[in-house]
Formats: C-alpha cells, sequence, structure tokens
C-alpha cells in the first residue's frame, strides 16, 4: 500500500484503529523517518487526542486510556535489552481492552509474544510504502476490513 503523504499516513492510522475489534499487539517497523510515529498519531487523533503525540522514546511508554479501547505507545528504539520490557510492565498492557502500537519491534526481539499484525514502512520515491502481515486471526481480520 502506498501512502503518499503525512495527511495520508495520520488517516490510515485512523482507519487502522478503526478495524481494530478489541486489543492486541501491532508492529509498527521502519527506519527512522518513516512515519511510525504519524501513523499513530493519526490514530489518537481519531479519538480526539489533538496535542502532545510524540514517539516516547525516552520514556518507552505513552498510555492513552479510552472508554472503550486504550491505547499503549511503544518506542523500543533505546531499549538496551529485550527483558528490560518486562522491568517496564510490559504485560499489564496485554488485554482485550489496550491497543499495543509498537515501534521498533526488532529491539524486544523474542520477548513481545503474541503480535497480530505486523506493519512495515518504508520509503518510496512517492512516499512511503506500507506493507502488512497478518501474525493471527485477529490480524487477519483487520486486513479484511481494511481491503473491504
Amino acid at each position: 500500500m502506498l501512502v503518499r503523504d503525512d495527511k495520508e499516513m495520520r488517516a490510515f492510522g485512523a482507519k487502522l484503529l478503526s478495524a481494530c475489534r478489541g486489543g492486541g499487539i501491532i508492529t509498527l517497523q521502519g527506519n527512522l523517518g518513516t512515519g511510525k510515529t504519524t501513523l499513530v498519531r493519526g490514530a489518537l487523533e481519531s479519538l480526539g487526542v489533538t496535542s502532545g503525540v510524540r514517539s516516547p522514546t525516552y520514556t518507552l511508554i505513552e498510555f492513552y486510556p479510552f472508554d472503550s479501547l486504550s491505547i499503549a505507545h511503544f518506542d523500543l528504539y533505546r531499549l538496551a535489552e529485550p527483558e528490560e520490557l518486562e522491568y517496564l510492565g510490559f504485560r499489564d498492557y496485554l488485554n482485550d481492552q489496550t491497543l499495543c502500537l509498537i515501534e521498533w519491534p526488532e529491539q524486544a526481539a523474542g520477548i513481545l509474544g503474541d503480535v497480530g499484525l505486523a506493519i512495515t514502512l518504508d520509503y518510496d520515491p512517492e512516499g512511503r510504502r506500507l506493507e502488512m502481515v497478518a501474525c493471527s486471526e485477529w490480524g487477519r481480520q483487520i486486513i479484511d476490513d481494511l481491503s473491504g
């Protein structure tokens, strides 16, 4: 899927969120500047969060509680060891009411567990290229909803 600019990336983030039924894990992998945080920003904007959405590079986790589905935004870029994720209380976010959007998932290899959907973002001469891979039935349902 081709996303041409920041506006389209935010719109995709909103559409992605609307396709999620319950909590789960979505990983966002790609080089610096490919739009991972912009995608998350679009999802949060669709819920009314209009300011302060940035990558939690230093805090590693930003939690946004909502009545229907809360969002935990992880940026694991500065994670020194995958086991650090356990110390951060990662498992506390794994429930049906929390959507975990995880940037730099490769930093937590072997720790993440049941990833539902893996999204890879890459540079393209016309914008950004997104590739989605379902890792569970939940992920397949999201892709189906986005395709339909």
